[in-house]
């Protein structure tokens, strides 16, 4: 097997144990819940094909939902999340040139790109679970709030844990 697929293998056991066993029971004043599982979709490699991408972020969801007892509420907002990780990349990786680079992680996109990247990936994807479990408009403003303080719950995990494995690497 390749490294690539290892390490992404073990990302994936990782990411789904960690949520499911300890994040799924931390929840701040039930406002914000941490959903760092889907870091392993934002760490893929570049090069990893469009058809690949979806199936593993849905996948990945239904596995989350399986835990969760949610029917395909995470498995739908993982395959939007899949759909915005690729328009964001298409839009920036070619006008900042890192086209050889090979996945989007902290240590080599650095700081700046990675918290633009994780931010707007993990606000769409909160956005589309909350309303998405909600599904009503009466409490829209819990739901706002949901949304806003769980993606800066999950925002500021995913830079600790890039911080964490932060490996000071040259661009080309």
């Amino acid at each position: 097997m390749s490294r690539i697929l290892i390490i992404n293998l073990i990302r994936f056991v990782v990411l789904v144990a960690l949520q499911v066993f300890l994040l799924k029971n931390i929840s701040l004043y039930n406002l914000s819940t941490p959903y760092l599982y889907i870091l392993f979709i934002l760490l893929l490699p570049f090069e990893t094909p469009n058809v690949v991408l979806f199936a593993l972020a849905f996948v990945l969801g239904l596995t989350i939902d399986s835990f969760y007892d949610t029917p395909g509420l995470h498995a739908a907002s993982c395959t939007l999340l899949a759909l915005v990780r690729i328009m964001f990349i298409s839009i920036t990786v070619q006008k900042d040139g890192f086209d050889n680079e090979p996945e989007p992680t902290l240590s080599i996109m650095g700081f700046r790109w990675f918290f633009t990247y994780a931010l707007i990936l993990t606000l769409f994807h909160h956005f589309f679970l909350f309303n998405l479990e909600v599904f009503r408009f009466d409490e829209i403003d819990y739901t706002l709030s949901r949304f806003i303080f769980s993606s800066i719950f999950t925002v500021f995990l995913m830079l600790v844990s890039g911080l964490l494995f932060f490996r000071k690497k040259e661009r080309k």
